[in-house]
């Protein structure tokens, strides 16, 4: 068992607000992310050394990707491969057969699947540098 030592009225974490995603060119992952998976740009800021971009899954739960531009060999040699050939990111839909066919014909090419398990209908695809994500329709608790 896992205790977390906080007492009555510490203060705690929250929740995770973005999750960074190594990429060679912000255009590009801008396309395929909101143009193929239709993901909405919540905020493209101009900083001083980068963009400040963030991008929101279209149903609008979850955690924000925060698009990070690669700058140096080590962050490039990064670029598809942040997980160690894990899946990066788990996308859930409440209309899979939809979704799987819509990627499909936009030229998203899926790994594994599509296959039932117990929590979920699910396949894996690659993003355009390669990460590995899952797109998975939950089941829904039996009602009784």
């Amino acid at each position: 068992m896992y205790l977390t030592g906080l007492l009555a009225g510490d203060s705690m974490i929250t929740g995770i607000v973005h999750t960074a995603l190594v990429v060679r060119d912000y255009e590009e992952a801008i396309q395929f992310y909101c143009g193929k998976l239709g993901f909405i740009v919540a905020e493209d800021t101009q900083l001083k050394h980068k963009r400040w971009i963030r991008l929101r899954a279209p149903g609008g739960k979850g955690s924000e990707i925060l698009l990070s531009k690669a700058v140096d060999d080590k962050q490039r040699a990064s670029i598809g491969n942040q997980t160690g050939g894990r899946v990066l990111f788990f996308l859930h839909t409440d209309d899979f057969d939809s979704d799987y066919a819509k990627f499909r014909s936009g030229g998203i090419e899926f790994t594994e699947g599509p296959w039932e398990d117990y929590y979920g209908k699910v396949a894996v695809f690659k993003d355009l540098y390669g990460n590995r994500i899952d797109l998975i329709e939950p089941r829904t608790a039996p009602t009784f």
